[in-house]
């Protein structure tokens, strides 16, 4: 008896792949510091609050984002996998203890690369199980939303001392 499965596909993938001015670890920390997060993490005026990073697979990734006209928008999901400085890989399809959420959206891939010349290669992508879901976030402001992100990450890790 042969199972075949087919391969994953990319055809529901979002991707930000830019070059950021800040060294890795300086995003790195940014983007697992739970402070640190609340000053860049959604466009502005829209802000996070309420962070929660258990940063180990399993571990909780809670954000609450809240915008200017009282709108707010709670996220938890959980890591599934971490590459010290590398890679961040979280989901919404499971809350923490492996319980399966309601509606799962998407998940991300956060890596973190040395970009020839200085700066960091920083590729972030939005992986979702459905076209509708794709289509869904896109249509949400997906590429406007995570580039403006993305600077407002730059500009905060720029801001950091070394440590």
């Amino acid at each position: 008896m042969s199972c075949h499965t087919e391969a994953p596909t990319e055809a529901h993938a979002l991707v930000l792949d830019r070059v950021l001015t800040s060294p890795r670890d300086k995003l790195w920390r940014c983007w697992t510091d739970p402070v640190l997060m609340e000053e860049w993490f959604c466009p502005k005026p829209w802000q996070v609050r309420d962070v929660v990073i258990d940063l180990r697979p399993g571990g909780e990734f809670t954000t609450v984002m809240h915008g200017p006209e009282g709108e707010v928008f709670p996220n938890t999901g959980v890591f599934l996998q971490i590459d010290e400085g590398r890679k961040l890989v979280f989901t919404d399809a499971f809350l923490p203890g492996w319980r399966p959420s309601g509606r799962p959206f998407m998940v991300a891939e956060i890596l973190f690369e040395d970009a020839p010349g200085g700066g960091t290669r920083y590729v972030a992508t939005a992986r979702h199980w459905t076209a509708e879901a794709s289509r869904e976030h896109e249509e949400m402001g997906f590429h406007e939303g995570w580039d403006a992100v993305a600077d407002q990450l730059d500009a905060l890790a720029a801001t950091l001392q070394e440590g």
